[in-house]
């Protein structure tokens, strides 16, 4: 048997008829920048969240760029996010030449911790990007109190999380802004980069819609400096046919997570996903934590042959595919040693990013393909 980790091929095959016309029909009319496609997508998201504006974008990564643009982050700012996520979040606070200042992460939920926010609060703390690791929302409730608290701006990234929940209230509802990817592999993808920033705040919106067309107020008049954060009609077109089945493709990775927490629950080794009763997952990933994750340990082949593997190798020569999301927190990469960060700094990211795992997830992994992946686990 040989597992797809996300299985794209099978989805598009699914709905291969309507995405193929929809791509033809934007073909046909040549409107490959700013069609019509893309106020659609807009209207199409802004009701599937019941956020006031969608503003589709190029990448999740611009999608953070046009968030703390428009909450006007400049040089010499701080902004208080979790090193256990992927670079783009502090990478793109960084690239305004605002700072990153890391909080430690909850050891549950892995997302950052709202209880050590406070201490690292200065005079110059400009705004709070909590992640939604994984699918999974942080806890708004003490992080927005704590912004308000002080004044401070919330971004959400919620670049794994479109369609979860905090509190029944959508993930791209909540902050002052809240952002989305449209990666291929995350829970809603596009055949390329895409992303989405979310918003109630009628002039963050206007500006935002300002900002991803360099600016500009109207044609060739530019009321900001902006960038090129366009989204492709092409890359709309795609997604309008996809949301509208979305809410049953996030029913049935409910399924897929609730199978694999089933089967794997009696394996004490094992430390599985736990989901805040406040929140819902859209399981962007299926991680759990595995101690001596790169050891080298004794396995057989049919034949029982030893050989030495780590365990991500040894379901590899099985047609099980793994990843880790992330084996390196980000106050320790090269790119950020100028903040002056050292190992044990923040523990828990560390021990974290040394056990995490990620396990084939995808809407149409069936229950014999979770069981041989478990029994081979």
């Amino acid at each position: 048997m040989t597992i797809d980790f996300a299985n794209l091929q099978h989805q598009h095959n699914l709905y291969k008829d309507e995405i193929e016309e929809a791509i033809l029909k934007v073909a046909r009319n040549c409107n490959f920048i700013m069609g019509e496609e893309v106020q659609e997508l807009e209207e199409n998201l802004q009701n599937f969240t019941k956020a006031k504006y969608a503003i589709s974008c190029s990448s999740g990564t611009d999608a953070l760029l046009l968030a703390m643009m428009a909450l006007d982050i400049k040089p010499g700012d701080e902004v208080i996010t979790t090193p256990f996520t992927f670079i783009a979040t502090a990478e793109t606070i960084a690239f305004l030449g605002a700072t990153p200042v890391f909080i430690d992460i909850d050891e549950k939920t892995y997302n950052i911790n709202p209880a050590l926010i406070e201490d690292k609060i200065t005079p110059k703390t400009k705004a709070i990007i909590p992640v939604s690791l994984y699918g999974q929302p942080a806890d708004m409730d003490q992080i927005q109190t704590i912004a308000n608290k002080y004044n401070l701006k919330v971004i959400i990234d919620g670049a794994q999380s479109f369609g979860s929940t905090f509190n029944g209230i959508t993930d791209s509802n909540l902050g002052d802004i809240s952002t989305t990817s449209f990666f291929p592999a995350k829970p809603l993808g596009c055949y390329g980069d895409g992303g989405a920033c979310f918003t109630n705040d009628e002039n963050l919106a206007t500006k935002m819609k300002s900002l991803r067309l360099h600016g500009q107020s109207k044609r060739y008049h530019h009321q900001y400096i902006g960038i090129g954060g366009r989204l492709d009609t092409l890359q709309a077109a795609v997604l309008n046919v996809k949301l509208k089945y979305y809410e049953k493709d996030l029913t049935l990775r409910q399924k897929v997570a609730r199978k694999y927490t089933e089967v794997l629950k009696s394996k004490i080794n094992l430390v599985l996903p736990i989901i805040d009763k406040r929140a819902t997952s859209v399981w962007a990933q299926y991680s759990i934590r595995v101690k001596n994750r790169e050891e080298l340990r004794q396995t057989f082949d049919k034949n029982q042959k030893a050989n030495l593997m780590s365990i991500q190798d040894y379901l590899k020569s099985k047609g099980i595919p793994t990843a880790v999301h992330y084996p390196m927190p980000l106050h320790l990469q090269e790119c950020f040693s100028y903040l002056g960060y050292k190992k044990g700094d923040l523990p828990i990211s560390e021990i974290i990013s040394q056990e995490i795992m990620s396990l084939p997830m995808n809407s149409y992994l069936n229950d014999e393909q979770i069981e041989f992946i478990v029994g081979n686990l």
